[in-house]
């Protein structure tokens, strides 16, 4: 098999979980991993062969912006792309239909697209959403995805399938002013948090501020801290996260497109 390029962003390595699986699925004989999580990492590439597996998380509804401003760097020669939307058990809406005609106006051919399940962002250890997700079974889901997608290019199919979503897409949820705050008692200033910060906006000195006006709420820095300093007390997420629990704990399946 030919060579895999895993594009992704993943602030809690949900979406790198899925696109590795359906990689093995493929058989790919080896991985470029390119993550553009962080924006040190982001940087222009151009591929002209293999094929693409590009990543994302759903963000109400959408891909989220910063995503959209970073994929701006990748260009390809019409190479075999699958593209993966992944949500935290709610909807993916038009975010998968959205991803695929961005890659698309960047030369990647479209030829599978999946949407699968991971933890809410907002889960918690007393207020689980989709927890554990993706687990065994959406992995091996996954693998069995990336089968699918090589045996149908064994077949010389290339074609473009229908994928659920809507055009124009959703208006966009804006995102900003709220962000995860530091319990200064239990904090050791060991800057972990800073390190997977996607939008940079974490400084760690004698103490750990927070720019909230460009905070994208992906909870890395919650999910990394073992001392657990970081949370959100906000009331609008508790309220969010009520509403999750409430109408959407039911488990979802993931959904393929061939």
């Amino acid at each position: 098999m030919c060579a895999a390029h895993l594009i992704y962003f993943s602030p809690t390595g949900t979406t790198r979980k899925i696109i590795s699986s359906i990689a093995a699925g493929f058989g790919a004989n080896c991985c470029n991993y390119i993550d553009f999580t962080l924006c040190s990492e982001s940087k222009k590439e151009h591929f002209s062969d293999g094929i693409a597996i590009i990543g994302v998380p759903v963000y109400a509804g959408r891909v989220p912006e910063v995503c959209l401003e970073r994929m701006a760097n990748y260009r390809a020669d019409n190479v075999p792309t699958i593209v993966v939307a992944l949500y935290g058990n709610r909807e993916y809406e038009d975010a998968l239909v959205e991803l695929r005609d961005v890659v698309t106006a960047h030369g990647f051919n479209v030829i599978a697209a999946a949407a699968f399940i991971g933890e809410h962002s907002y889960s918690t250890l007393n207020s689980p959403i989709a927890a554990g997700r993706p687990n065994s079974d959406d992995l091996a889901l996954a693998s069995g995805f990336g089968k699918q997608v090589a045996e149908k290019i064994k077949r010389n199919d290339f074609s473009a399938p229908e994928i659920a979503g809507k055009i124009p897409y959703k208006e966009r949820v804006k995102f900003g002013g709220v962000a995860p705050e530091t319990d200064a008692e239990l904090c050791v200033c060991c800057g972990k948090c800073a390190t997977v910060c996607p939008m940079d906006i974490i400084t760690v000195s004698d103490r750990v501020t927070t720019q909230a006006d460009n905070c994208i709420m992906c909870c890395a820095c919650i999910k990394i801290c073992e001392l657990e300093a970081r949370q959100f007390k906000h009331p609008l997420i508790a309220e969010r996260r009520q509403l999750l629990i409430t109408h959407c704990s039911t488990p979802k399946s993931p959904e393929i497109f061939l």
